[in-house]
């Protein structure tokens, strides 16, 4: 039978698209009642076992003895595994090649928290009295704690394939310096910092047909997952598949680091044939993972006397922990971003690796950006104050401009450059220059508490720097009802890359959001996937679903023309509002399930692949050249706060953030990423302080000594806009990557920060404020500036 094309006279039908729309987040009314499924939500398969880790008590040690025989004989213990009980290669080295983190230790522990042994019981208190009686007997050796005591020893992380040392240079820096009428020379030190998701590292292990074995983890990367639960168990990937149902929370902390404790799951259930999930506290996780790198830095920075920057020399060296991990993609990242926005036309930049006997620090959001531009906004912020400049009015003076004043230090143009329009219209839209002086006035009058204001500019690079990530696929499904599966590789862990995924694939089809269904990230639908990092699940992502949608629309096309009884008309068929109608004929349409049941009856497919991969991206890191970024990402904030004098606390009285995120695909998703990412950057810049004590425990370790932002450290006054009329071209829909740029925004506290403490001192005073800025260490800087003299 065939369908009869509706008549509906003069009349457009509704062709609203979702994309570039406000709407809520896909899971946000889950979240918020409770339905929203995660890990340890899902329902326990009968008999699941519980995995319990021993962690190595000592940051550096020998393993001399171990003896397991009576927490094995306590009833419910169905096993006590080492590194001999590993059926396939004993690595989950986040750098293959490496060879350097073992999921289970041999010979030695390399630091406090790392694994030594997994025990397998009924219940997790179980597990807890077993371990207790698991005997490991250690021969405890020197250990090596910080990144100078590192430096001291010659301590750096070898990478498999890349120099220890990583080096940018351009221009002549050293005779540049010595003809600079002003130097800035220093040491700048930035801390750790602790992921603190939610949802702390879990994942659940079932044992299958055949010797398979199906996954259920909270991973950003669960391509890499498969892998290393198929080498640990000595199996192909395709007898190894990994399910994300949902993360609370990821921040670059589960891109590597979710896979050790999926492979002890899975050891587990190799073992003992029962389901087995592993799940650790919050105590534990913080303990046993890895953190932002902290990083030390020397510099030396010359000015002109109007604040000119003409060369900067500068050595950063991180804390990489035990292995190698990301870090030297993060260090890498670190150069690239040491100009942020501002052009250097004479600079040598040297960075590596330090190992230290800490948890392999690892990715998070910013990946080394952060750490880099700090340095950068360091010297800045110095000299402005030596100067007697306005810090704003320094920056503005140095951003990239035209060719060729638009090339960064390893050669990439800055192409799209909107610093500038932002600058202007953020000095507009805030008042700036009023709030400045009236600030002044404030801090004349006020001896006990000081203001302080800031602005910041960001130039972020979009896209991993190891390029051969720069991949991702899709499988899209359309039932003959007309409704619509979607599967892609990139995972949600509540920055609402599901929304927009869900936005495109139905602005594709013509369909309403509702009638598409996001699925769970699977290996065993999209293979072969990126982590969910580096800002890129949207773009990578999103043009993986367009691709595999114009691949269905291709096909319907034709089955909807004859239809509409228009054969030759074909290719003008046009998808919208949940219709199909004739470009130019709107009045006459047909619904889109009719055109998939009749697709379906004329036996055509209805299920389609997409692939996508960035274009002319690459980076030679011997000769530091190259364009590791296929476009950038803008921003800027004007920050104001209030310090007191007597206590170094502070609150935050008022931000505006003008942020660039092309044409945004989801507005309400991209301003909540900004304001989050703004806040957990103060976070790392103020309060979040991570500490371990002489023998390398973590003394951090949970909530009640480890402070992450609250709502009273939330601006009292926070105004956020995205940036208008500034699509991006070769980009999916004309947007932009939001997920870390504007983290980096939160640097602007630690100007207005200084501006506030440089009111207690004189004129010209320059600020001595360590990173945190927490209380203790504003109240120094304060202390500090009262002592100068003039």
């Amino acid at each position: 039978m065939v369908a009869i094309p509706s008549e509906v006279p003069s009349k457009q039908p509704e062709a609203k698209s979702p994309l570039h729309a406000p709407a809520l987040h896909e899971s946000g009314l889950k979240h918020t009642s409770g339905e929203a499924l995660y890990v340890d939500d899902l329902p326990t398969p009968p008999g699941t076992l519980t995995g319990h880790v021993i962690a190595s008590p000592h940051a550096h040690a020998r393993l001399v003895r171990w003896d397991a025989r009576k927490a094995r004989a306590l009833p419910g213990v169905h096993a006590v595994l080492f590194a001999q009980d590993i059926p396939g290669v004993n690595d989950v080295s986040a750098v293959k090649e490496s060879h350097d983190e073992p999921l289970l230790a041999v010979g030695q522990v390399h630091c406090v928290g790392q694994a030594v042994a997994l025990v397998v019981a009924e219940s997790a208190a179980l597990c807890r009295q077993a371990a207790a009686l698991v005997e490991v007997e250690y021969e405890v050796l020197p250990a090596c704690l910080t990144i100078r005591e590192a430096m001291e020893q010659n301590a750096f992380i070898q990478h498999p394939f890349k120099a220890t040392t990583h080096v940018i240079r351009r221009g002549e820096p050293e005779a540049a310096l010595i003809a600079a009428p002003v130097r800035i020379q220093g040491e700048c030190v930035t801390g750790a910092q602790d992921h603190f998701y939610l949802e702390t590292q879990v994942s659940l292990a079932v044992m299958e047909e055949d010797g398979a074995v199906r996954l259920w983890s909270s991973t950003q990367h669960p391509s890499e997952v498969q892998e290393k639960v198929a080498e640990i168990l000595g199996l192909g990937r395709h007898q190894v598949t990994v399910e994300v149902p949902r993360m609370g929370g990821g921040f670059g902390g589960k891109e590597t680091q979710a896979a050790p404790f999926a492979a002890l799951a899975a050891l587990a259930a190799y073992h003992t044939r029962r389901p087995v999930k592993v799940w650790l506290n919050r105590d534990q996780d913080m303990e046993q993972t890895g953190k932002r790198h902290p990083f030390w830095a020397r510099y030396d920075a010359g000015f002109s006397a109007d604040g000119q920057l003409l060369a900067v020399k500068a050595d950063l060296v991180s804390d990489g922990g035990w292995t190698n991990d990301l870090s030297h993609a993060i260090l890498d990242r670190a150069l690239f971003h040491i100009d942020n926005a501002y052009f250097l036309p004479n600079i040598e930049v040297t960075g590596r690796v330090a190992r230290t006997n800490q948890p392999s620090n690892t990715a998070f959001r910013g990946f080394g950006g952060p750490q880099g531009m700090y340095v950068v906004e360091e010297i800045i912020n110095r000299a402005a104050e030596r100067l007697g400049l306005d810090p704003a009015e320094v920056r503005r003076r140095n951003y990239y401009r035209e060719a060729p004043e638009n090339q960064t230090h390893y050669g990439q143009a800055v192409e799209g450059n909107r610093i500038p329009r932002i600058h202007a219209e953020l000095m507009t839209s805030s008042e700036y220059a009023r709030r400045r002086e009236e600030i002044a006035q404030f801090n004349a009058s006020s001896r006990w508490t000081k203001r302080g204001i800031g602005y910041q500019p960001v130039k972020f690079g979009i896209s991993f720097t190891t390029s051969m990530l720069n991949q991702a696929g899709a499988f899209v499904v359309i039932y003959a009802d007309g409704t619509v599966q979607l599967n892609h590789g990139g995972t949600e862990m509540g920055q609402g890359l599901h929304t927009k995924m869900r936005a495109v694939c139905a602005h594709e089809l013509g369909v309403p959001v509702e009638r598409v269904r996001v699925m769970n990230t699977a290996t065993d639908k999209v293979p072969n996937t990126s982590a969910t990092a580096a800002s890129s699940g949207a773009d990578l992502n999103g043009m993986a679903v367009k691709v595999a949608c114009e691949e269905l629309r291709g096909r319907l096309r034709p089955i909807a023309a004859k239809l509409l009884q228009a054969e030759g008309e074909a290719e003008q068929a046009v998808f919208a509002g949940g219709k199909v109608f004739i470009a130019g004929r709107a009045q006459r349409t047909v619904s889109f399930e009719e055109v998939t049941l009749a697709a379906y009856k004329q036996q055509v497919s209805l299920s389609a692949t997409g692939y996508y991969r960035t274009p002319n991206i690459g980076y030679d890191r011997k000769s530091g050249r190259g364009k590791p970024f296929h476009y950038f990402a803008f921003g800027g904030v004007v920050v104001e706060v209030e310090v007191s004098g007597l206590t170094g606390e502070h609150r935050i009285r008022r931000v505006d953030i003008l942020h660039d995120v092309g044409s945004s695909l989801v507005p309400t998703i991209d301003k909540g990423q900004v304001e989050g990412g703004f806040i957990q950057g103060v976070g790392w810049l103020t309060c979040e302080e991570v500490l371990i004590d002489a023998k390398g425990r973590l003394l951090t370790h949970s909530p009640d000594t480890y402070k992450i932002p609250a709502l009273g450290d939330a601006p009292e006054d926070f105004r956020v806009a995205l940036l208008e009329r500034a699509p991006q071209d070769n980009t999916i829909h004309g947007s932009k990557a939001v997920g870390e740029p504007p983290l980096m925004l939160a640097i602007g506290a630690v100007t207005a920060l200084r501006h506030a403490i440089a009111g207690f001192g004189p004129p010209r005073t320059e600020v001595q404020l360590a990173s945190p800025a927490t209380p203790e260490a504003i109240l120094r800087a304060v202390e500090a500036a009262r002592g100068t003299k003039r």
